[in-house]
C-alpha cells in the first residue's frame, strides 16, 4: 500500500474513532497556551493542567509573567520539571512579547520561533490551534504512529512533519495530531499496543510485520 493511501486511511478511521479532536491543555488566552506548551515538555498534559490552575490566577496577566519574581515563579511551575529553565523561558518569552509584539502571540513560524523556549512542535500547536492555520505538531505519539504505519522512518520531529506534510492533508492536519496524541495514549500504546482493538490494525505496516 503506497503512503499516500495509507494516510488517507489513517485519517479517516481516527476521525471515525475521535470526531471532537482538541488540545488536551486547558487555556483561555493565546499566550497561556503558548505557556502550557512549554511546561509540558518532559511533563503530562494532565499535570500542566493541575499546575496551571493556580499559576494563571496568581499570574492572570502576560505582564504579570514579565514581572515576575524569577525565584517565586519557580516555585510555581517546579511540579512540572526542569522549572529553572521552564521560568527563565516563560518570564523572557512573556517580556518579547510585549516588546516585540504588543503582547499578541505571533502567528508565524519564524516569529514563534524567536521566542525564548519555544520549538517547533510548540509553534506548530499555536498556529493550529489559535490561528485554524495547517500545523503538524509531532510530538512522541504521533512520532511513534507514523512510523508503525510506514508513514515516516524518522524520530527527529522535524523531519517526521516534513514527511506528514507531503502525506497528510492541511486541512485537517492539525485535527490529525490531536487524535494520534487521543489514540496513542489508550490504543497504540509506545508498551504493548492493543492491536486487537485498534481500527488502524488491517492497514498497519508494524501490525502486518509483526502478525507475518
Amino acid at each position: 500500500m503506497r503512503k499516500t493511501e495509507t494516510a488517507r486511511l489513517a485519517c479517516e478511521e481516527l476521525e471515525k474513532f475521535y470526531p471532537d479532536a482538541d488540545c488536551t491543555l486547558d487555556y483561555e488566552k493565546p499566550y497561556e497556551l503558548l505557556i502550557s506548551t512549554r511546561l509540558a515538555a518532559q511533563c503530562t498534559d494532565a499535570r500542566v493542567n493541575i499546575v496551571t490552575q493556580e499559576l494563571y490566577k496568581k499570574y492572570p496577566t502576560l505582564e504579570s509573567f514579565a514581572e515576575a519574581d524569577i525565584s517565586e515563579l519557580e516555585q510555581a511551575v517546579k511540579p512540572c520539571g526542569f522549572y529553572h529553565t521552564k521560568a527563565k523561558n516563560i518570564k523572557e518569552m512573556s517580556g518579547q512579547l510585549i516588546e516585540r509584539h504588543g503582547g499578541r502571540v505571533p502567528d508565524t513560524m519564524e516569529e514563534l520561533l524567536a521566542l525564548s523556549g519555544v520549538g517547533r512542535k510548540t509553534a506548530n500547536l499555536i498556529l493550529g490551534d489559535v490561528y485554524g492555520k495547517p500545523a503538524v505538531v509531532t510530538d512522541t505519539h504521533c512520532i511513534r504512529i507514523s512510523r508503525r504505519l510506514g508513514l515516516t522512518a524518522y524520530k527527529e520531529p522535524a523531519k517526521v512533519e516534513a514527511d506528514l506534510r507531503k502525506l497528510i492533508p492541511p486541512e485537517v492536519s492539525n485535527a490529525f495530531c490531536h487524535r494520534t496524541v487521543m489514540f496513542g495514549r489508550e490504543i497504540c500504546t509506545a508498551r504493548s499496543p492493543k492491536c486487537s482493538k485498534c481500527p488502524l490494525s488491517y492497514f498497519c505496516k508494524e501490525h502486518g510485520a509483526n502478525s507475518k
